[in-house]
């Protein structure tokens, strides 16, 4: 493979999972270390990717690029559909109450609702909403304020006042990122704050993200990994954030 070629398959790669190790590219490539760091090094300077410790990571990324709902279900769709499967283990008993944050991962445990569940939902995604409208069984709730397009979810001060007068049995929330240092973020302000208004009012905390989210920063941090009580992703964090995660006693589900 010349290295032009090489170079639009890694900037292909990074594009559709938002990073990649320097390691995980030299073996998936066949070549040294240091052929990858001149491969990245190259693409950095076209502006499509940022290097960072280790690796690299998509340049929108960094520079606050959120796609917007149709652009996201297309992306890592397998793993999200084993990530809500997987996120039926928390749903509370017979009666209960569960928030579902905007998202396409968390819209796929709305998907992922069997017949045998009665529970009352509640939500601020138009999407999710749309999905749940028809399930015998669900008491659905839509909370209201300002639609935000990009994500087809309601946000403003009418949406966390609303969201603040609950207390729900559990709290599926989405993230655009997830670190240690960070914690969990998002690119919007409004976003930020509904979701952490969502963290707030529930009793159990279950994050839902692939793991292509780990090791991303978006703007707005909106809940610390302490906030959290488990997460259920498709592939296991990398030391640092296992190790932050395991601090805090975070449950880490992998979706099979």
């Amino acid at each position: 493979m010349y290295a032009e070629e090489r170079q639009r398959a890694i900037a292909a790669l990074v594009g559709d999972h938002g990073r990649a190790s320097v390691t995980d590219l030299a073996e998936r490539f066949d070549v040294t270390p240091e052929t990858v760091r001149r491969d990245l090094a190259a693409l950095e300077r076209t502006g499509s990717v940022r290097r960072v410790h280790g690796g690299v990571v998509a340049a929108a990324l960094l520079a606050g690029v959120e796609p917007g709902v149709g652009e996201r279900e297309e992306t890592n769709a397998g793993a999200k559909r084993a990530i809500g499967a997987a996120a039926r283990r928390f749903l509370p008993g017979t009666g209960g109450s569960v928030l579902f944050d905007a998202g396409t991962t968390t819209a796929a445990a709305a998907r992922a609702l069997g017949p045998a569940d009665r529970l009352t939902a509640i939500t601020n995604s138009l999407p999710i909403a749309t999905t749940l409208a028809s399930r015998d069984g669900v008491d659905l709730h839509l909370i209201g304020g300002r639609l935000r397009g990009l994500t087809h979810a309601s946000v403003g001060a009418s949406t966390v006042a609303a969201i603040a007068a609950l207390r729900a049995d559990v709290a599926f929330i989405g993230a655009n990122g997830l670190t240690a240092r960070h914690g969990l973020s998002t690119p919007d302000a409004d976003e930020a704050s509904v979701k952490s208004a969502l963290m707030r009012a529930a009793q159990f905390v279950v994050v839902l993200a692939d793991a292509s989210k780990f090791g991303r920063e978006s703007l707005y941090s909106f809940g610390a990994l302490g906030g959290i009580d488990a997460i259920v992703t498709d592939a296991a964090p990398d030391t640092e954030l296992a190790s932050a995660l395991e601090g805090f006693g975070v449950e880490v589900v992998i979706a099979r």
